[in-house]
């Protein structure tokens, strides 16, 4: 039985081990890409960085989905640097993989393609799979790789969405997540007019049917007595008057 061993393009400690044939173990080399399944019903663009014939003795070695190279695109020297790096910076060989290539190289389940801003595409040289999913990003902005599946009816989609790149059909969207976000802390401040004793006593007159907001404000005023200038924190308030904040999402 031949096997080879791969990274995903995932934060995950291990490397996976797939089932290939014969001629596959002759032709693949580290440095390949492979489509491979993972978990229930998700495609990755592995990383090929060993070929051997090691049956995993945990677990069943799922066979790949399609060859994606003809020719390794990173050299062995290129994957030792790698692990050096996930070894220096305590990260994953996964996160270095996906860091280190182009979006284009990391076609997945949830990948999304787009239409390129080539004008020009001559139909007639396109497969009858390239034509439906050509045709497909002409009525809608955007297919993920799981949507084209179902278009094509098949799972193994990744080399038609491979070709339709390497053509200038199709391109990749990439999804930029904001993972920072900063601590804020919420303050109150009453308006400038009731800063006075005068303002006070307009305020608390207006407030005198209201006798837990009269409650508050005469919190605030006990809380802001050393410093008027300092804004009080809600939370501070709402513990110094008893007072609860309800959040009410009215979308």
């Amino acid at each position: 039985m031949y096997f080879i061993e791969v990274v995903l393009p995932l934060s995950l400690a291990n490397t996976f081990t797939y089932q290939i044939n014969e001629a596959e173990y002759h032709f693949i080399k580290p440095g390949f890409r492979v489509a491979v399944p993972f978990g229930k019903s998700k495609i990755y663009t592995a990383l090929v960085i060993e070929v051997h014939q090691n049956k995993p003795e945990k677990y069943e070695a799922k066979e790949i989905h399609q060859i994606l190279d003809e020719n390794p695109i990173v050299t062995p020297i290129q994957i030792q640097h790698w692990q050096w790096i996930a070894s220096y910076y305590m990260c994953t060989l996964g996160e270095v993989y996906r860091s280190a290539v182009p979006s284009a190289f990391l076609l997945e389940s949830e990948t999304i393609i787009t239409k390129s801003t080539n004008d020009f595409v001559v139909e007639e040289s396109l497969s009858d799979e390239e034509f439906l999913v050509h045709q497909a990003l002409q009525q809608q902005s955007s297919l993920k790789i799981d949507e084209v599946a179902q278009i094509l009816n098949k799972k193994n989609i990744l080399p038609v969405i491979k070709r339709l790149i390497e053509k200038n059909i199709v391109k990749v969207e990439e999804e930029v997540t904001e993972s920072y976000k900063p601590k804020l802390i919420r303050y109150v401040r009453l308006k400038p007019q009731y800063n006075s004793s005068e303002g006070l006593n307009q305020l608390l007159e207006l407030l005198k049917k209201a006798q837990k907001q009269k409650e508050i404000v005469l919190s605030y005023f006990q809380l802001v007595a050393t410093d008027k200038n300092k804004p009080i924190p809600i939370k501070l308030l709402t513990e110094k008057s008893n007072a609860t904040i309800l959040e009410v999402d009215y979308t």
